[in-house]
């Protein structure tokens, strides 16, 4: 049940910000408890056409998508399919080549495994196709020794993964999330690869600011040249109807809020996707002695800490996407949150995010 006082706060927050053209389209679902909250969204899902943004209203996500895969990991992992210390090669032998025999699950979860760089190319469409994606991953080289540093797989983590969870259920990844996400929780707008039928839904991307230049580049990259702009790569549809996990889910806020509910303590709808263990299993923080540019994570999770939209505990958990959006649940609140956006924006700009936030956890003191 929504709590009237609440939604009507954050439905006017929305509003104002797309009548002060700070916000093209938003989209954002709370539950509190296994209860939701809000829904609310305004704006535009393309301002060209006009369409206007409902609840049922598809947004890319970017990376917010990979906190969805990493609960599809831990759910194989909690059957006794996968494990984190097993070597990827025990199900996938391709990867054992150029010194990844030993790289664990653990360690391409962790951000530990030094495999997040991508070879500079001009084939734009190489990265909607599964098989060569996988085939480029089992022929790298780790950019490190495996766990001795901590860099973000930005793009490669989904592939990785992905793949070796396909190799040891014999299901395609988009089974996968059908089977071990969508269905046990009743999620109907949850996509990592749409089909041509829902992208009238999708919304389109805009970003504010000059444009930035992306040169032809003979190195690799992390997030490589091939794939900038980021918003105008997500506007096309072989990327939106290829399956790259790390990258490009799109989703509703309410799909994305629905799967932390769930890993939340009694979860949602009698619906538990991970035991209480399992999921403080998840969200232990990697070792900060391991050097790093990141933030604290888990095993597939960004943390919460000081300074985060999710809160400034370990037991905030969730990840963040391209352009400021947010999935995530705090354990101690029993709060899951999602948060989309369709109008991107250097750091300076509104952080509508955090807002949002505000919002919720002033109401939660009340």
């Amino acid at each position: 049940m929504k709590r009237p006082d609440l939604q009507a706060e954050v439905q006017q927050l929305f509003d104002d910000l797309v009548a002060a053209n700070e916000e093209r389209g938003l989209q954002a679902a709370v539950y509190l408890r296994g209860e939701l909250v809000v829904d609310a969204f305004a704006g535009l899902a393309d301002s060209a056409r006009g369409t206007r943004v409902t609840s049922d209203t598809l947004f890319p996500i970017f990376s917010c998508g990979k906190g969805v895969t990493a609960t599809l990991i831990h759910r194989l992992v909690e059957r006794g399919v996968l494990a984190y210390d097993l070597p990827i090669a025990s199900v996938w032998p391709e990867f054992a080549v150029n010194g990844k025999a030993g790289v664990t699950l653990k360690q391409v979860l962790n951000h530990t495994a030094g495999l997040h760089l991508l070879e500079p190319t001009r084939d734009r469409s190489k990265a909607c196709d599964w098989a060569a994606m996988c085939s480029e991953m089992a022929a790298m080289k780790p950019a490190w020794e495996p766990g001795s540093r901590r860099e973000y797989h930005a793009i490669t983590q989904g592939w990785i993964l992905g793949e070796a969870a396909c190799r040891a259920t014999g299901r395609t990844f988009e089974q996968l999330l059908e089977e071990e996400i969508r269905a046990p929780l009743g999620l109907k707008n949850m996509f990592i690869g749409i089909s041509a039928a829902v992208e009238p839904r999708v919304a389109v991307l805009e970003e504010v600011g000059p444009a930035q230049e992306f040169p032809e580049v003979d190195i690799p990259q992390s997030i490589p040249n091939w794939v900038q702009p980021l918003y105008a790569w997500m506007n096309r549809s072989d990327v939106r109807q290829a399956c790259i996990p790390a990258s490009n889910g799109i989703m509703t806020a309410h799909d994305l809020a629905r799967h932390y509910a769930a890993l939340c303590p009694s979860g949602v709808d009698g619906v538990e996707l991970l035991p209480a263990g399992r999921v403080a299993k998840a969200i232990e923080e990697v070792d900060p002695l391991i050097p790093t540019t990141m933030g604290p994570c888990g095993l597939g999770y960004g943390l919460g800490g000081v300074g985060s939209v999710m809160g400034d505990r370990p037991v905030c958990f969730g990840h963040g996407g391209h352009g400021g959006t947010v999935g995530f649940a705090d354990l101690d609140h029993g709060l899951a949150v999602g948060f989309a956006r369709n109008r991107l924006r250097d750091p300076s700009g509104v952080n509508t995010a955090r807002l949002l936030m505000e919002c919720v956890r002033r109401h939660l003191t009340e």
